[in-house]
This record gives C-alpha cells, sequence and structure tokens, in this order.
C-alpha cells in the first residue's frame, strides 16, 4: 500500500467546509481564483500550513513568521497585518465550528495578472489570499508502518538557484522527485543537495539515529522546518545526542532509525530506503521518544 507524509483519513465534514478567499467566507464548491492569478499562471507565491489543536492554532507566531519573511524574499506585499491574518484563520475555523484535528492551509499568491506573464510589473490587484481549513489527521499507516523512501536524481537546491527555505506555490521539482519515488514503489523521495549529502525529503525534513544519536543534514538546502527546529530543541532538552552534519545515503542505510518531520504529521518513522530496512524495519525506540514528546509540546500549546 503506498501512502505519503501527506495521507489522511478521509472525513466527510470536509465537503461542506467553508473556505475564505479573499475575506469572503464561501462554500467548498464555489471557491474559485481567477485563471489570470499570479497563483495559477506562474505558482507565484507563498503559503502556510498550520495545525489548530484544542481550540488554538499551534505555533502561530513562529509560522507567521516564516509566512512573512518568504513574502519578503519574492517582493511580495501581503497586503494585511500579522493580526489581520491571524483573525482571519480564527475566523475560518470558528465558521466551520472547528477545536481540534484541524489542517490549515493559508495561501497567498502575487494576485490579478493584465496577462498571462511572469513579470511582476503586470500585477493589477492586491495579493490573492485563500484559507482552507480541513478535518485532518494523519493516516495511522504512516505510525505503524512507516514512510518507505526511495533516493532520486532530483537535488535539493542552493539558495541562488531556487531557495528550499521558502514556502514557495512552485513545488514542480519536488513533484518530479515524489514522481521518481512513487515509480520506485516508495512513498516518499530522499533527496540529496549538490554536494550528494542527505538532504530532505520532498516534503519534509530528515532525520536518522545511529547509536542513539540524532542525526540532521546541515540545513543549507532543506525546507526551513518549524517542526524539525522544535524536534532539535527537544533533542537537547532530553539529553539526546545531536549532531548537525553532512551524512550519505551510506549512513542512512547503516542508520538504527530514520524519521521524517512536517506541520501535518509531526514526526513520522521512515522504516524502509530503497527497498531495504531501516535498522529493524520498523519505528525505532528514539522516535516514538522524540514523538511523545513533540506531542506533548504540541498539545500544551493548544492548552494555553
Amino acid at each position: 500500500m503506498s501512502i505519503g507524509s501527506q495521507s489522511y483519513a478521509d472525513d466527510p465534514r470536509n465537503e461542506t467546509v467553508l473556505i475564505h478567499v479573499n475575506g469572503t467566507l464561501v462554500p467548498r464548491s464555489e471557491a474559485r481564483v481567477s485563471v489570470f492569478d499570479a497563483g495559477f499562471v506562474l505558482g507565484d507565491g507563498v503559503w502556510e500550513g498550520f495545525r489548530l489543536v484544542r481550540g488554538r492554532i499551534a505555533f502561530m507566531d513562529r509560522h507567521l513568521d516564516r509566512l512573512f519573511a518568504g513574502a519578503r524574499a519574492i517582493d511580495l506585499d501581503i497586503g494585511r497585518s500579522r493580526l489581520e491574518l491571524a483573525a482571519a484563520l480564527y475566523e475560518t475555523v470558528v465558521a466551520n465550528n472547528m477545536t481540534d484535528g484541524v489542517h490549515i492551509r493559508l495561501m497567498v499568491t502575487r494576485g490579478l495578472k493584465k496577462t498571462p506573464n511572469q513579470d511582476p510589473r503586470m500585477t493589477v490587484g492586491p495579493a490573492t489570499l485563500v484559507i482552507v481549513a480541513e478535518w485532518k489527521e494523519p493516516s495511522p499507516a504512516l505510525f505503524e508502518r512507516g514512510l518507505h523512501l526511495a533516493s532520486v536524481p532530483i537535488r535539493c537546491t542552493p539558495a541562488d538557484m531556487f531557495d528550499m527555505r521558502l514556502n514557495s506555490h512552485s513545488r514542480l521539482n519536488l513533484i518530479i522527485a515524489l514522481n521518481h519515488a512513487i515509480k520506485a514503489g516508495a512513498d516518499e523521495a530522499l533527496m540529496l543537495d549538490p554536494l550528494g549529502f542527505v538532504s530532505s525529503c520532498n516534503a519534509t525534513n530528515f532525520f536518522m539515529v545511529k547509536g542513539g544519536t540524532v542525526v540532521t543534514s546541515s540545513g543549507d538546502y532543506c525546507f526551513n522546518g518549524i517542526t524539525r527546529a522544535h524536534v532539535m530543541a527537544l533533542a537537547r532538552a532530553n539529553n539526546l545526542p545531536l549532531e548537525i552534519r553532512n551524512f550519505t545515503l551510506s549512513d542512512v542505510a547503516n542508520a538504527d532509525e530514520a524519521f521524517v518531520t512536517g506541520t501535518f504529521g509531526g514526526i513520522t518513522p521512515a522504516t524502509m530506503l530503497d527497498g531495504r530496512p531501516i535498522g529493524s524495519g520498523r519505528p525505532g525506540p528514539v522516535t516514538e521518544a522524540l514523538r511523545t514528546f513533540y506531542l506533548r509540546l504540541r498539545d500544551a500549546e493548544g492548552a494555553r
């Protein structure tokens, strides 16, 4: 059975959710943007994912920091303040009677274009803002079986080519990487950096564990992961040895366990690489411990 780090259990309530489109809440079936929108024409925009936990949006300030940093990096004027975005997020979940187990995607594009081309000076309106909130819990199979990874030829890129640290709407290189993995019979792609070291997966950040030490990449070519940062802090706080360094596919093949991190799934075990088990081929004890620590942290954030 093929799954992925974004796999979730279907929930019929999502068929009737209200979607925030430029300040108006509309039924899912009526949520639309123009064919001249910069996001549709070019993938020109930034986005952010959030989790709603016990009525609160977990780590919202850090996610908004990342959103505004990404917008500045591409010279995109969101046109709303942090307070206005926070209010729009909560307005959306309240309108849908949501309190827990919800994933939220906030998307901002450069807005309407005068004509379909890449020149940002051809933008003729304000930024487009869409918020989609859905009841989404990760598939139980993600934690029971773990992800099966495949190494792929598509590389993560440096910031002066395509900055992986931006949550850009343009994800074509990552989609191509995932397609390679799917064709290899895997769930996710494990991508290398330009130097040939392990960087990240196509939608998540990657960690391995060897001899009780948690290891992750240098961070130069991977996603600017908020969950990744939490995991590193949790490892230090709980006296788990942590190394941030370059490592190879051979190192992963000889690891005791591995996992990936992201806002949606939190910490998800990775149990296979290129058809061979990582360690025992089952979720490992360090992964389980860090997942417990992370869920406590996230739930505490929701309880504040």
